[in-house]
């Protein structure tokens, strides 16, 4: 009996699990208390948003990391601000690394000694590529597939023979270094990968540094094109359409983990991501509907869709702590959630810059209306539900509504409402599925 090859299913491709923490249990010893703590949350968050709004603003000249396809203009200012990190060997001697995650920017990269401008990392000892039997150079002058010079933060000096990277960060530190070759394991499923890596050699941005408990970031953009493995990302040199994570609850303190080309929760909530051809390394979704207790606020479509240059829309990014909102659509929103409320007295003065706060009386238990969030109709399959501590946020004596406006066209679902939420993002599928509690 013949086999029609032609028919034959491709093999499954290989996973990779490794682990994930949130970054507070690096930098609580930093802080006197949670609050504080917590500010800081809120301060990364405001700084990665309005870095965000500022690539959309200039729409017509974006360059937020690798932009290819038919997207016009490239940028070399990045955001530094994650609310994961990852922990995963290097080399031959399996040096740990803790990596800030990004899921909006297109580079993994960390500290490479030796090296003479270097932060002092504080809980490994950082990275000697001389002492590693795996560590390879890459020649861009034979191999110019591993210098993607279409963005200007990356240039072949050919004299030298590799690709040099240069990457300011908006809060103005930087990453200089070149390119090249290792082989990392994943610590949850000891499995082992040879990447493109940004070989980090002068990390001095001046006053501003980066935090020492990591060693550099892990670039975790959308994968532009399924046809094509090309890119620096992770997912992209993984050949992964398919990668799933859980932010942990900002208290728990527990690990999670990130896995690629495996979706370990079974997805029961599920959104469409939305292609977007001048940032198509971000992951936008197709918010249709929110309901609050049982009132559902009243929505123009154009709010959450894209403009006619692709402005607005939804994004989904674990770096923004609050969810933004339109101001149009935010004020409804909060009139709506504050007469749900009526039974509590809101506070005259607002902790921080949130303008719907709860007086906290003697520590007694308070509970607050659910937020429902719907994509694409209004069906119980497409339905986050929040509650509580993805609603609010206690701040010092305070209970504020975890929501923002400000006055832009485009939308930010933050990670406050999304912690505890396992995602698996599948890109050959477009879709984005929640499970509520997964990680905790």
């Amino acid at each position: 009996m013949s086999i029609d090859s032609s028919n034959l299913p491709d093999p499954p491709m290989p996973s990779y699990t490794f682990t994930l923490y949130h970054r507070d249990v690096f930098e609580k010893s930093n802080f006197k208390d949670y609050d504080s703590m917590l500010r800081a949350r809120l301060a990364r968050g405001h700084t990665r948003a309005s870095y965000l709004a500022s690539v959309f603003e200039n729409a017509n000249n974006v360059k937020e990391g690798i932009v290819r396809g038919p997207a016009t203009g490239l940028t070399t200012t990045h955001s530094a601000e994650g609310e994961l990190v990852a922990s995963f060997l290097i080399g031959s001697d399996f040096s740990r690394s803790y990596l800030l995650v990004d899921t909006g920017t297109d580079l993994v990269w960390w500290q490479c000694g030796p090296c003479s401008r270097c932060y002092k990392q504080i809980y490994h000892p950082i990275y000697d590529s001389t002492a590693s039997k795996t560590f390879q150079k890459v020649d861009c002058t034979k191999d110019n597939s591993s210098c993607i010079t279409e963005d200007p933060a990356f240039t072949c000096v050919e004299e030298l023979r590799y690709c040099r990277y240069d990457i300011p960060y908006a809060s103005g530190i930087q990453s200089v270094g070149f390119m090249a070759s290792e082989v990392i394991t994943f610590t949850s499923d000891h499995k082992s990968q040879r990447i493109l890596f940004g070989c980090g050699k002068n990390q001095n941005g001046g006053k501003v540094m980066f935090s020492g408990a990591y060693s550099g970031i892990v670039g975790l953009s959308r994968r532009v094109n399924t046809n094509d493995p090309g890119g620096y990302s992770l997912p992209s040199q993984l050949n992964a359409t398919l990668f799933a994570f859980c932010l942990p609850s900002f208290d728990s303190g527990e690990s999670s983990i990130l896995s690629f080309n495996k979706a370990p929760w079974p997805g029961a909530r599920m959104a469409k991501l939305i292609p977007n051809y001048r940032l198509p390394q971000l992951h936008f979704v197709d918010l249709y509907a929110i309901v609050i207790d049982d009132k559902e606020v009243p929505v123009k479509p154009s709010w959450w869709q894209f403009g006619k240059n692709f402005n607005g829309g939804v994004i989904v990014d674990t770096g923004t702590t609050i969810t933004h909102f339109p101001q149009d659509f935010y004020i409804l929103f909060r009139d709506i959630f504050r007469s749900q409320v009526e039974y509590l007295q809101m506070v005259d003065n607002p902790i921080e810059d949130f303008d719907t706060c709860y007086q906290d009386i003697d520590g007694s238990e308070v509970y607050f209306p659910v937020v429902k969030l719907y994509f694409g109709s209004k069906s119980p399959g497409s339905m986050l539900f929040l509650a509580q501590e993805r609603v609010v946020l206690l701040i010092g004596d305070q209970y504020c509504l975890a929501f923002k406006g400000w006055d832009k066209e485009l939308t930010l679902l933050g990670s406050n409402q999304l912690q505890a939420v396992g995602l698996t993002f599948d890109t050959s599928e477009n879709t984005l599925t929640f499970d509520l509690d997964a990680c905790d």
